[in-house]
């Protein structure tokens, strides 16, 4: 269904199971998705990667594996096969912004954050940048059309160019929101500009509200989940339209936000912190994982066929946070 779904060997986040495995959302998850394709491999182990940070969310530069445990399921692992820094040593960055109508009140702010994100030229290599936008328009006179309900490639790579900041700043604030089917473009984008040793990150500027598009919040989902994408979502939402009794939306847009980057191992940033601190927030965050990253193996626990939960828990220092993909899907009927 996406061609996204050909995953590479090098994702990130992919916990890889001998027989057949996948990361998949955790059942709890109120949008839950469906089965997403599975990994197959000759040894019978889970692979997991996960960021730390320390209680004042600095990333942590060293590790020991006795500082954490994973319990999977109803299991607490401790003996590990192997336990590493991880290799990655760059971004594949796809900023994508939502410029519907529904975000017109804190719409010049976030044309901001961008503008604030192509100035820091150290932090992310000009070819490894692009942007994305769905909803909107340059010409506030253009009607909307199926064309105008497509994402927009406002840049890629070179996206410091003058002509780029200009269409940015000219753009306009208007019509409706496919924030899935954007999602899922991204993802889909993501994929083919993957390199080699690179990470693979979405920084989604949306209120969490989709109002038109042609698939599901869970397909959305599925397409990050299979292309290896962690989400960074700045919230630039305001009060719930969920209490307005909107008929078309079933959660809170900042809910579907956190799910987003709970489920794909990023983080979620809230209209409190990206008021505050802008980008710089955001950016740094993306950038201490790079630099704090970190790939454990483990004997796989139990061949019970299901989605198998996973968190990881700190040993000694309490104050030590993680965060990861939160599960996986064993099927036993491919043994």
């Amino acid at each position: 269904m996406f061609p996204c779904r050909s995953v590479r060997s090098t994702l990130l986040a992919v916990i890889a199971l001998t027989l057949t495995s996948a990361a998949q959302p955790s059942e709890d998850f109120s949008i839950r998705p469906p089965a997403v394709p599975t990994f197959h491999s000759t040894v019978s182990e889970v692979r997991v990667t996960f960021f730390a940070t320390d209680e004042n969310h600095h990333a942590l530069p060293t590790l020991s594996p006795t500082d954490f445990a994973i319990v999977d399921g109803d299991r607490v692992v401790r003996n590990f096969r192997s336990f590493t820094r991880s290799d990655e040593t760059s971004l594949d960055v796809v900023v994508l912004v939502d410029m519907s109508a529904s975000i017109a009140p804190r719409f010049r702010a976030t044309i901001n954050y961008v503008l604030q994100l192509l100035a820091h030229d150290q932090s992310i290599p000009d070819d490894n940048l692009s942007i994305l936008s769905f909803g909107g328009s340059s010409d506030a006179s253009l009607r909307e059309t199926s064309a105008t309900l497509h994402p927009a490639v406002l840049c890629s790579g070179g996206c410091r160019a003058a002509d780029t900041a200009s269409r940015i700043q000219s753009a306009t604030s208007s019509g409706t929101t496919p924030l899935y089917d954007a999602l899922i473009f991204g993802s889909d984008f993501l994929s083919h500009q993957h390199r080699a040793a690179a990470r693979s990150v979405l920084i989604l500027f949306s209120d969490g509200y989709d109002t038109i598009s042609l698939h599901s919040s869970r397909d959305a989902l599925r397409s990050a989940l299979d292309c290896g994408a962690l989400i960074y979502s700045v919230d630039i939402g305001g009060p719930s339209k969920r209490a307005s009794g909107h008929p078309l939306l079933e959660t809170s847009g900042s809910t579907f936000l956190q799910q987003l980057a709970e489920q794909t191992g990023g983080l979620y940033f809230s209209p409190r912190v990206s008021d505050s601190n802008g980008t710089d927030t955001v950016l740094n965050a993306v950038l201490d994982d790079l630099h704090a990253s970190y790939v454990v193996t483990y004997d796989l626990p139990n061949h019970r066929p299901g989605f198998h939960s996973l968190r990881l828990l700190p040993t000694h220092n309490l104050n030590l946070t993680f965060h990861h993909r939160t599960g996986y899907l064993y099927d036993f009927s491919l043994r």
